[in-house]
């Protein structure tokens, strides 16, 4: 089972811009119209497709291209070679572009969950299956976050604040409470945690217990503190929760 990559800083935004760029109708036409041609389309052709200048065709395309939502290389039409310099050519990347706010990460559950079903093991049912999944896959990105940022040995503290840093990337909002306790105000799961709240929180959080592992923090655990509105999951250490679940609604 493959390791997640480190999350890339501020996907919302950079999807965001992407969307931005093509708010512009000449261009999202363009865009569309590369789409559907299913080949390297020429300047030439772009600008026929919504009836505006080679020149401005070429200013919007080379923005779509900074968007990382085409890519452009020079090349002649049909594989004939002519004199001269080949033009440039445009082609669809393989970006996909999604915006949620709040940040929802279902296609990561759904990765999970495929793991899951792919790995059962003999003895184990299919829920059994999951936790197992989500707290290795946790553990995974745990470990490549560690070995990426190298941040030695982490107790509750400073644990926590490389935790804050990380769990944002994955859309969990986190808020430091205290100083050895972090909310996390998002559900990237939400609203599937609540159609089967014991699976999906569950899965958390043995996702977010195996991150901790695999982070090596000293002295923070994941617990289930049920909030409306927020993460089924905090972090901190045995002396916060205690005291936090002392307290009315555990705050």
């Amino acid at each position: 089972m493959a390791s997640d990559p480190p999350a890339q800083a501020d996907p919302v935004g950079s999807a965001i811009d992407s969307v931005s760029v093509l708010s512009e109708d000449s261009r999202r036409r363009m865009f569309a119209f590369i789409r559907r041609a299913r080949r390297a389309v020429t300047r030439d052709e772009a600008a026929a497709s919504v009836g505006i200048s080679r020149k401005l065709a070429a200013f919007h395309l080379d923005k779509l291209v900074d968007a990382g939502l085409l890519r452009a290389r020079y090349e002649t039409p049909g594989g004939t070679r002519k004199v001269g310099r080949q033009p440039k050519v445009y082609e669809p990347t393989d970006a996909q572009i999604t915006v949620n706010i709040p940040d929802r990460r279902h296609e990561l559950l759904a990765d999970l969950l495929l793991d899951a079903v792919l790995t059962e093991r003999a003895g184990e049912n299919a829920t059994q299956a999951a936790m197992r999944a989500a707290q290795e896959r946790g553990r995974q990105v745990g470990e490549a976050a560690r070995h990426e940022t190298r941040p030695g040995r982490l107790g509750p503290e400073r644990g926590l604040t490389t935790c804050e840093r990380l769990l944002d990337q994955y859309g969990y909002e986190p808020v430091r409470e205290t100083p050895t306790r972090l909310r996390l105000r998002n559900c990237p799961f939400h609203p599937l945690a609540a159609k089967a709240p014991d699976l999906v929180c569950g899965m958390n959080h043995a996702f977010l217990s195996g991150y901790l592992g695999g982070l090596e923090v000293n002295g923070v655990r994941a617990v289930l503190a049920p909030e409306p509105g927020e993460c089924c999951v905090r972090l901190g250490t045995g002396e916060a929760e205690a005291a936090a679940d002392e307290t009315p609604g555990g705050q």
